[in-house]
């Protein structure tokens, strides 16, 4: 229970400290008009409700915490929850704020774009292979590794 706590302070302190000096680095303007506004096509460039776009981000960054976090508490001890938050707060957080910052700053393009755009065509077409692959890959250990473990309990080898 010690550990949990900790963890959800990591999470606090992280929110509170770490954020705002992250978000001073990224030199934010708040008077900025996003490409949401600007390319408004109702197509690709859509408004849509602060609360729709945090469950968005908030699928895409816990969407796989649920399906891991238990695992790895399972495989190395409940000491895995400290890794994890400070993972997300140091890592995850600030990779996945920095593609929307550049994408934001670069008319809503994806990163493989944004790539093109700065190097060449063919470091672009990179980018995308890495993108495809890294995908195919996330997908495979999101299969790979649930069942991996419930293939090594021991009242499963007694079952079969």
């Amino acid at each position: 229970m010690l550990i949990f706590f900790a963890s959800i302070t990591l999470l606090i302190l992280g929110y509170k400290f770490y954020s705002p000096f992250v978000e001073k680095q990224a030199g934010i303007d708040p008077t900025a008009i996003t490409p949401q506004e600007r390319l408004r096509d109702g197509v690709d460039y859509v408004p849509i409700s602060p609360a729709r776009a945090f469950l968005i981000q908030f699928l895409n960054i816990a969407g796989v915490g649920p399906i891991f976090g238990p695992i790895l508490g399972a495989l190395y001890g409940p000491i895995a929850l400290v890794w994890i938050v400070l993972g997300n707060v140091i890592g995850g957080a600030v990779h996945d704020y920095f593609s929307g910052v550049m994408s934001l700053k670069e008319d809503g393009k994806s990163l493989p774009e944004i790539a093109g755009h700065y190097y060449n065509v063919i470091f672009k077409g990179m980018m995308l292979l890495f993108t495809c692959m890294l995908l195919f890959f996330v997908g495979v250990v999101f299969i790979m590794s649930p069942a991996g473990l419930l293939s090594n309990l021991s009242f499963l080898k007694a079952l079969f």
